[in-house]
């Protein structure tokens, strides 16, 4: 019965992310609103941690199965792709690579940033 209650909980919060998503005009996807609201009542202790925990670690246990229906859809679409693969190829290597650049050099400032705080 805990669980369906954190699973609620989450729900809610995902339904407030679509609620945002209708009423402001920008190209942000409602998930992400969904996570803005949950992350901030996080932080605010609006949410305690243990009311989502337990159903969080189960979604997180089980979110390689959500890319199944994916994978599925490339496989069934490969005689499109076929043609474009050497592109779709180079543009995925391409952006994998500045992401990791990019979320390394943040990262690394933000430690930098919390040592000098800290000393």
């Amino acid at each position: 019965m805990h669980y369906i209650m954190e699973f609620l909980i989450i729900l809610f919060i995902s339904l407030m992310g679509e609620g945002l998503s209708a009423l402001i005009p920008l190209p942000v996807p409602a998930s992400i609103y969904g996570l803005l609201i949950l992350f901030t009542g996080l932080c605010t202790g609006l949410i305690p941690l243990k009311a989502v925990k337990g159903t969080g670690k189960f979604l997180i246990d089980i979110m390689s199965l959500t890319f199944i229906p994916a994978g599925v859809g490339l496989m069934n679409s490969w005689g499109l792709l076929q043609p474009i693969l050497l592109p779709v190829l180079v543009i995925i290597v391409v952006s994998t690579v500045a992401v990791m650049a990019v979320s390394g050099r943040v990262t690394q400032l933000m430690q930098r940033k919390a040592a000098k705080k800290h000393d």
